[in-house]
């Protein structure tokens, strides 16, 4: 007997992962409206999809591998402010493998150590350096009035509101030192490992292209905030859920600011 030629199919069909649009490359990027700060961590959620707890296990991954390295005297923390970076450009990795319509796995998190290491590692160097000059900054302000503070005697109420001042002044001169790094660090990654640049080049995009989203990076900033005191206030898992949302929406940004899709 014939079979019917309008009958559904016997064998399973596969389901194949939606793969989103590239886009046209945006060199410099481009700014966007204040909305998209919001829009960001709220599109970052269904990014994510049915993989929501591999990111989650990825990022533990991370935590552990952190808070292990630490614990080794000096090369510890030496390792973790030279290799984050290149952890973080295989999360990025993994992110836009995932738009490709590819699976997000384990894997992706060390992708960085194949691609670009050296650039990677350079980025962590710079970050470094800065950490070694905010502590040098610290003790030129704060001199050594903060040494009572620390066991250098007892202070009395005058010696701790002498402290305050010169402590108050050091913090004020590290943010504002602090800021431009962190708009300079925060698209470097994604350039180098998803476009090849070069490590001064892709610092120098990724500030001036902070530079044109203040406004959507300040709404995230006050989402974000928003979203972790609820987090901690509720559950430890909810606070679980976020943390990798806040990194995959950042990746989102990035696509946002430099992808015309």
């Amino acid at each position: 007997m014939a079979e019917n030629p309008y009958a559904a199919p016997r064998t399973h069909v596969a389901d194949v992962p939606a793969t989103l649009p590239d886009g046209d490359f945006i060199p410099e990027g481009r700014g966007v409206s204040a909305g998209r700060g919001w829009g960001w961590i709220a599109e970052a959620w269904g990014f994510m999809g049915e993989q929501r707890w591999t990111f989650v296990g990825v990022f533990l991954l991370m935590m552990i591998l952190y808070i292990g390295a630490n614990f080794v005297p000096i090369l510890g923390p030496l390792a973790v402010s030279l290799f984050s970076p290149v952890l973080m450009g295989g999360f990025v990795l993994g992110c836009d493998a995932l738009r490709r319509g590819q699976r997000f796995e384990v894997g992706h998190l060390f992708a960085g150590f194949q691609r670009h290491a050296g650039k990677l590692v350079a980025l962590g160097a710079i970050s470094l350096a800065f950490a070694i000059l905010a502590a040098i900054i610290m003790v030129l302000v704060v001199g050594v009035s903060i040494l009572p503070m620390y066991g250098v005697g007892e202070p009395d109420p005058e010696q701790v509101a002498g402290m305050l001042l010169p402590m108050l002044l050091a913090v004020l001169v590290i943010m504002a030192v602090s800021l431009p790094l962190s708009m300079a660090f925060l698209f470097a990654m994604p350039l180098i490992v998803l476009r090849d640049a070069d490590v001064v080049p892709a610092l120098k995009t990724s500030f001036f292209a902070c530079l044109k989203n203040i406004l959507p990076f300040l709404v995230w900033s006050l989402a974000m905030f928003g979203l972790y005191l609820l987090s901690a206030l509720t559950l430890f898992l909810a606070l679980l859920l976020l943390l990798p949302v806040a990194m995959v929406s950042l990746y989102l940004a990035y696509r946002d600011v430099f992808h015309d899709i």
